[in-house]
């Protein structure tokens, strides 16, 4: 149990896609651009050659990253909590203390994380920070540029 790895449904329904996309759609371009490079005679000097296996190579190691995290997946609705306190899922309005500049944040698995999205992983220090704390609350995270204060101003669930 202690490798299960947290993530939302839609995350979960993201990562299978991505999975289903390599093995279906882009596993079998590479093996033809690999047929297609070897006709071109001489493999020891042939660039389109070592492309095309580098690509397979990449591909490859990202099948196996998203089955691993697909058999570790445990899907977990936010839809289901409510509540001001910050859990899984949470969709958080934060204000630096100091800046008074405000942020909205997701936390989500760490599979599924973005932060151009706001979408910030469980294992953060901002969602570590956050998790167990309720509207109001003020928390301070760790940054490479020293300790932030953010107030809680709302969490949401959806």
């Amino acid at each position: 149990m202690s490798n299960q790895v947290p993530i939302t449904p839609a995350g979960f329904k993201a990562i299978e896609a991505e999975l289903e996309n390599r093995k279906k759609v882009i596993r079998p371009e590479i093996v033809e651009s690999i047929a297609v490079a070897r006709e071109h005679g001489d493999l020891k000097e042939n660039a389109e050659y070592h492309a095309a296996k580098e690509q397979q190579s990449f591909n490859e190691g990202r099948i196996k990253e998203l089955e691993g995290a697909v058999g570790a997946a445990q899907i977990i609705d936010p839809s289901e909590f409510s509540g001001d306190q910050v859990k899984f899922g949470a969709q958080v309005l934060i204000v630096d203390e100091e800046t008074d500049e405000e942020r909205n944040v997701t936390i989500v698995g760490e599979y599924e994380s973005n932060a151009d999205e706001g979408k910030i992983s469980i294992t953060s220090p901002i969602a570590r920070a956050l998790i167990g704390k309720s509207v109001g609350d003020s928390v301070k995270v760790q940054t490479p540029k020293g300790g932030v204060d953010y107030e809680i101003l709302e969490v949401n669930y959806s």
